[in-house]
């Protein structure tokens, strides 16, 4: 249930006890708007029968501590273990020394900039990058698709939707552990189903998670059109993501950089006008 009320920053968490389940009220603000979660959760009798869980990594980089603290609250209570970082300067470092299954990045922050902070770690970093902003712009959509992010949210951010974005994120990378050993060959692009690992003349090429999917769509239907709505639909979920076509065109451009020799006369990933794409055996 959400409740919305024009406070800023009110007391944002809090918790009863009652016979049998635990029930987590959260009064989160995530940006300029007030919001009240209501859930429930087993008590720790109830999940004493189950196999433990095993807490996927987030760091939030955001230098608002306060909303920091309230987003860290809410995700604790969805079974993510948190960390924070509220730097640009430092945030490189982290990300890379801590290796997080995830990282949500805000946009503005002091030393250095989201889209900057982005640039410089996604090729040594595989995890999922969301990407916070308070403008909604479709500039930022478009920089941070461009810099490697997976995702993009405008704040204030429905605590759900983040944690569903991240699940599912996360769900695609874990996926890695659970996947066939299904290799799809595409001229001589190898894409390594299981490790989602892609190989060009038998080098490695790193590719975002939207990336990854895209190409995988395209192979599974090569020297065949494929809509971008089709597109969309295969790789995006419509509790995950709220922009539109607009995002495949941006994560295609970056496929093709990283695949093609010259990527504005593409000759395995083609665009047939109006209508979609088609990756084609080129050799």
């Amino acid at each position: 249930m959400y409740l919305s009320e024009p406070r800023i920053f009110q007391k944002f968490f809090s918790r009863r006890q009652t016979a049998g389940s635990r029930a987590a009220v959260a009064t989160c603000l995530f940006g300029n708007e007030f919001r009240c979660i209501i859930g429930s959760r087993p008590s720790s009798s109830q999940a004493s029968d189950t196999q433990p869980i095993e807490m996927q990594t987030v760091l939030l980089v955001e230098d608002d501590l306060k909303l920091a603290k309230i987003m860290r609250a809410f995700l604790q209570e969805n079974d993510f273990r948190v960390e924070i970082e509220g730097h640009g300067d430092r945030a490189v470092d982290r990300i890379l020394g801590f290796q997080p299954d995830a990282v949500v990045l805000d946009i503005n922050l002091p030393g250095s900039n989201g889209f900057t902070i982005c640039r410089q770690v996604r090729p040594y970093y595989q995890g999922a990058i969301l990407i916070l902003t308070a403008r909604n712009e479709e500039l930022d959509e478009v920089l941070g698709l461009e810099v490697g992010a997976d995702d993009f949210l405008s704040k204030p951010v429905r605590p759900m939707a983040l944690v569903t974005r991240l699940k599912l994120h996360l769900r695609r990378y874990g996926n890695n552990a659970q996947g066939t050993q299904e290799v799809l060959e595409v001229g001589d692009l190898v894409i390594h189903l299981e490790s989602r690992l892609l190989e060009l003349h038998g080098k490695p090429i790193k590719l975002t998670n939207a990336e990854f999917d895209i190409l995988v769509v395209l192979a599974r239907n090569k020297n065949k059109l494929t809509s971008r709505e089709e597109l969309f639909n295969r790789v995006h979920t419509s509790e995950s993501y709220d922009f539109g076509d607009r995002s495949i065109d941006m994560h295609v451009l970056r496929l093709r950089r990283k695949i093609e020799t010259d990527p504005k006369n593409p000759l395995r990933l083609q665009s047939v006008y109006g209508d979609g794409y088609m990756l084609s055996e080129y050799l």
